[in-house]
């Protein structure tokens, strides 16, 4: 006699599709009206290429990494987003291009639907203010791959530069200055470290600190890009300060046979850096190949218009800048003076 299985569905196997079509429609107030929404991609008005000689796309796929960890455990989501768009958009930026639109992907073990709320609020608000729509993504409920209460976050976001106005670094030279930017905390790099050096209680007590969202400094770079290098590059290479920070972003730009030295006395660093590395006790160096230490984004800039650039900068913004080194002709790729 065949053996009785008991009925069962995918909501019982710990999959709502119900849930997440609700979430759906629930986001879609943060997307731009299209028609077309139905369809199994999305669309983006390609006439922007019009407007442009010679258009490149630039992409950029990132996510938030164990910072995730602590807006899990402190119940805080509605931050995340915010980072999630950063780190994408910041990426963008730094090849002088424009962000057109982003893509998001979320994955957890069980579909919250306040806490994605929590989420997708903080990807709307980040991609405000980096003039960029949410075209899209993904949502996946996985119960087995995620434990409830555990979700991941990924973006995929695009942009455009015209051909002329690449910023890559192949035009820095010796003499030319570095601008530091200010970080608005630690971003979203170098949680591991802290998680692992940082007890449950501390990281209680500096939560706000800890997941302050990392700063988007799209507005703040496409202005100056756009009274600076508009004929020629007088801001030849721009580096987001992210995983690998000084050691490994920084020094990406770098033309053979040319060097960074960097004076660590010229800007701040915020007292959470310094709380990390004495209750972990790590080294100096490893603090600044993991963390920003302050500086989110550092430009390299022709030593003539350095001034006039730290002034554009100075008075348009509320974000501090500072001269932090300079280019010069040397086989080691970074050195710093303390």
């Amino acid at each position: 006699m065949p053996r009785k299985v008991k009925k069962t569905s995918y909501r019982q196997s710990g999959v709502d599709v119900e849930a997440a079509e609700r979430f759906v429609r629930e986001i879609r107030k943060f997307m731009p009206q299209n028609p077309r929404l139905r369809a199994f991609a999305t669309f983006f008005d390609g006439g922007f290429i019009k407007k442009r000689k010679h258009p490149y796309l630039v992409c950029s796929c990132d996510g938030v990494g164990t910072k995730l960890k602590l807006a899990q455990a402190l119940g805080k989501h509605n931050t995340i987003g915010i980072d999630l768009v950063a780190m994408n958009v910041n990426d963008i930026v730094c090849c002088g291009a424009a962000p057109l639109f982003f893509l998001d992907y979320i994955a957890c073990g069980k579909l919250n639907l306040g806490v994605l709320g929590d989420i997708v609020e903080g990807i709307y608000k980040g991609l405000k203010e980096a003039k960029c729509v949410l075209l899209g993504g993904e949502t996946a409920e996985m119960p087995g791959v995620y434990k409830r209460g555990e979700y991941d976050l990924a973006g995929f976001c695009v942009g455009v530069v015209e051909k002329k106005e690449i910023v890559d670094g192949h035009k820095i030279k010796k003499g030319d200055l570095l601008l530091g930017l200010s970080s608005s905390g630690l971003h979203s790099n170098g949680f591991s470290l802290v998680r692992k050096v940082l007890s449950r209680k501390q990281i209680r007590s500096y939560a706000e600190e800890l997941l302050e969202p990392t700063r988007i400094y799209v507005k703040t770079v496409r202005r100056l890009l756009a009274r600076f290098n508009k004929g020629t590059l007088v801001v030849k290479g721009i580096a987001h300060i992210t995983g690998g920070a000084f050691y490994n972003k920084l020094t990406k730009l770098l033309p053979e046979g040319l060097g960074f030295v960097v004076d660590k006395r010229s800007w701040p660093v915020p007292e959470i850096f310094r709380f990390i590395q004495k209750e972990g006790n790590i080294s100096e160096k490893e603090m600044y190949a993991v963390f920003n230490m302050g500086i989110g984004m550092v430009l390299i800039v022709d030593k003539k218009q350095a001034q006039r650039v730290l002034s554009s900068l100075k008075n348009d913004n509320d974000i501090d800048v500072f001269i932090i080194g300079e280019v010069v002709q040397s086989s080691q790729k970074i050195s710093f003076l303390s």
